[in-house]
């Protein structure tokens, strides 16, 4: 039934708890996983000259997230690839990675930084693919 996972990781602790249910759920389908992060790089201190290497940390640390969990994905005999990007809009890249990776199942955190009052509940990001995703959206808070 879900054969190809998208795995929204925000390294948040929500989208750690999310990892033990997408675990399970992979070894129940014997889904493949694609593990997706997407970084916001700062607005703010462009003109400084630090910026670059502050821009630099923050794809580093999107990268770690990303390597060490589909290290640990494969390490359980589970397939996965990951995939990292650099966006203003992560619900839009997480919308599109799925259509574009045609997915089955899209497995986030519900809370990464709510903005409006509806998003208090689950976030402004898992809001935003519920309401748009063409296939299943499975929330974890």
């Amino acid at each position: 039934m879900f054969r190809r996972i998208l795995f929204a990781h925000n390294a948040t602790p929500a989208a750690e708890r999310a990892l033990i249910y997408l675990e399970h759920m992979a070894r129940l389908e014997g889904s493949s996983i694609i593990v997706l992060h997407v970084y916001q790089s700062p607005d703010r201190y462009t003109a400084m000259a630090g910026y670059a290497a502050l821009v630099e940390q923050f794809e580093q640390v999107a990268h770690e997230v990303v390597d060490d969990t589909v290290e640990y994905l494969r390490k359980v005999g589970i397939s996965a690839v990951g995939v990292v990007a650099a966006d203003k809009s992560p619900a839009r890249v997480i919308l599109q990675t799925a259509e574009d990776e045609d997915v089955s199942l899209i497995i986030l955190g519900t809370r990464g930084g709510p903005t409006k009052v509806v998003d208090i509940l689950l976030g402004d990001v898992s809001t935003e693919v519920l309401r748009n995703a063409r296939c299943p959206v499975f929330l974890v808070p």
